[in-house]
C-alpha cells in the first residue's frame, strides 16, 4: 500500500514485525494512505532514490506488533536501537513539530525502550523509565480483551467522555508495566496528567483482573501517552477488532457486519489528523 495519498502515515517495520498488513488494511479503512516502510528506508541505507523516506512525508507512524529483530535482549530492544541510531535526531524534531507516534503491542515495548513513554517535554529520546515486563502468568498470552478509555491528554481523542469500552486482542509475552520508582505511587501521578488513556476491563467494561487484565500491569493500565499526547503506546491490537466479523461473540449477537470496537480508535485519528489539515 502507498502513502501518498490522503493522510499519509507510514508503518515501521524490520525483520520481525509482523503486524503491518492488518494494520494497514485498518488505517486505510478509515480513508488514510499507509505505507510500511522498513527503517533502512528512512536512513538512506542500501536503498535507492525512489525508496528512500523522510518522516516528513508522513502525517503519522505507527509502530506495530511482532517480534522486531527477534525480540532478543528484551521486547523491543533492537529496533528501539537501530531506531536511535538511525534516525533519532529526525524523529525527535518530528515529534517536537507535533508529528503523531502511535506504538502497538511490540511497538509499545519500543517506545519504552526509547525512553519515549512515559516521556519527556518535547519528545526526546532517553534512557528508558519504564518496563514491559514478562507477563504474570509466565507465558504467552493470546486471548479476547477489552479496553476502556479513560480520557485524557491522547490528542485524537482528546475531549472524549471516559468510559467507552472497545473490543481489542491481545497476543504478548511481556507487557506487565513498570516504572521506575514507585510504579504504582507513578502510575497514579501520570493518570492525574491524563497520561493514562486506557485501562483493561472485562466485557462489561469493570476492571478485572487476570484473564481479562492478561498480563497483571498494576491498576490495570493498558496504555501510556506523553506529556504532550502525540505518542501513545498500546498492549493490545485494536487493528484485530476493526471489523465485527473479528469479535468472537459475533454469532451470538448481531452478526458478522458493522464496524468493530476497534474502528472507533483508528477513526479518531483519521478525524485528528484531518483537523490538523484544516
Amino acid at each position: 500500500m502507498s502513502g501518498s495519498g490522503r493522510l499519509p502515515v507510514a508503518i515501521l517495520s524490520i525483520e520481525g514485525t509482523n503486524c503491518h498488513r492488518e494494520l494497514a488494511v485498518a488505517l486505510a479503512g478509515v480513508g488514510a494512505s499507509p505505507e510500511v516502510v522498513h527503517l533502512k528506508q528512512f536512513e538512506g541505507r542500501d536503498v535507492g532514490p525512489s525508496e528512500r523516506r523522510r518522516l516528513s512525508d508522513f502525517r503519522a507512524l505507527f509502530l506495530p506488533g511482532g517480534f522486531s529483530g527477534g525480540d532478543y535482549v528484551r521486547a523491543g530492544a533492537i529496533l528501539a536501537a537501530r531506531t536511535r541510531a538511525a534516525i533519532g535526531p529526525e524523529l525527535e524534531s518530528y515529534l517536537g513539530a507535533g508529528g503523531l507516534l502511535v506504538g502497538i503491542c511490540n511497538g509499545f515495548q519500543v517506545l519504552t525502550e526509547l525512553g519515549l513513554l512515559p516521556g519527556r517535554p518535547g519528545g526526546r529520546l532517553g534512557p528508558p523509565e519504564a518496563a514491559l515486563m514478562p507477563n504474570e502468568s509466565g507465558h504467552f498470552e493470546c486471548r479476547p480483551t477489552f479496553l476502556r478509555w479513560e480520557g485524557g491528554n491522547f490528542a485524537p481523542l482528546r475531549g472524549q467522555a471516559p468510559g467507552r469500552r472497545l473490543y481489542a486482542p491481545s497476543a504478548h509475552g511481556e507487557g506487565r508495566l513498570f516504572l521506575a520508582g514507585d510504579t504504582e505511587s507513578r502510575l497514579r501521578d501520570l493518570a492525574e496528567a491524563g497520561q493514562v488513556p486506557f485501562r483493561w476491563v472485562d466485557p462489561q467494561g469493570e476492571l478485572a483482573s487476570y484473564p481479562w487484565n492478561p498480563n497483571g500491569s498494576p491498576v490495570n493500565v493498558a496504555g501510556l501517552t506523553n506529556p504532550e499526547g502525540n505518542v501513545v503506546g498500546l498492549m493490545p491490537h485494536p487493528e484485530r477488532g476493526f471489523y465485527r466479523r473479528l469479535e468472537p461473540d459475533w454469532t451470538r449477537r448481531d452478526g458478522a457486519e458493522g464496524p468493530g470496537g476497534g474502528r472507533w480508535f483508528f477513526e479518531a485519528i483519521a478525524r485528528h489528523l484531518e483537523r490538523a489539515d484544516a
